[in-house]
């Protein structure tokens, strides 16, 4: 929920993590060395998103400061966008996520555990999305706290849920759980990267309890699978 600052996404840009692309078995399916969760490759998902219906009203900046570039797009009961990845640690504070290691961190999320309690952002893949306001509202496309999102850079897919919201003009964030699935370097303050990640949220999907996982990678592998055909 903080506000992203420019310096950050530069920042972000040089802790980039290698990784070398891996191909994909016939019909969708991730080869059995590739890094991914469930059983649909990132080429597969990719390949579905190669061109956008818009639906937001205009483009979102992926930091303050920067010009507008990324919209939100439509598809197959599924909304998504190209953009960077920044760092949230909000939420729960644990060791990799408390106020000495962010200097935004705030000890909440817009989303809450089954207990009521704010999300561990540290230890649950979540993504954030834009707070509503005039460009997009994500209530409107039946996007929800706990929502399933397939989340991918490089050849990785990972599953996450919807668990915070951000700046109703700036998109691209993810937990720091999310980050260090992918590869991305997670630190809050010089972590994340500058581009190359997309974010496919499945419409009117919900994760119960929304801290379980498991249950993100089990209900998202049917999703995207619906999403690419493959049911």
């Amino acid at each position: 929920m903080r506000t992203r600052m420019l310096a950050l996404s530069a920042a972000s840009g040089a802790a980039l993590i290698a990784a070398a692309a891996m191909p994909a078995t016939a019909g969708g399916r991730a080869a059995p060395h590739e890094a991914a969760e469930g059983s649909v490759s990132a080429a597969a998902l990719l390949a579905e998103v190669r061109s956008c219906t818009r639906i937001s009203k205009g483009k979102y900046r992926t930091d303050q400061g920067r010009r507008a570039t990324v919209p939100v797009c439509g598809k197959n009961g599924a909304v998504f966008w190209k953009a960077d990845m920044d760092i949230d640690c909000d939420g729960r504070s644990t060791k990799a996520c408390n106020k000495k290691t962010d200097p935004y961190f705030l000890p909440e999320t817009a989303f809450q555990s089954s207990r009521g309690k704010p999300l561990d952002s540290a230890a649950l893949p979540f993504v954030v999305v834009p707070g509503p306001g005039p460009l997009w509202d994500y209530r409107a496309s039946g996007i929800k706290g706990g929502g399933v999102v397939a989340v991918i850079h490089r050849n990785r897919v990972r599953y996450a849920v919807v668990g915070d919201t951000g700046p109703a003009g700036v998109i691209g964030e993810a937990s720091y759980a999310s980050a260090k699935a992918l590869g991305i370097d997670p630190d809050p303050t010089s972590g994340g990267v500058a581009s190359g990640v997309t974010y496919i949220l499945f419409k009117n999907s919900r994760v119960s309890p929304i801290e379980s996982h498991r249950a993100a990678v089990t209900a998202g592998t049917a999703l995207a699978r619906e999403f690419i055909g493959k049911n």
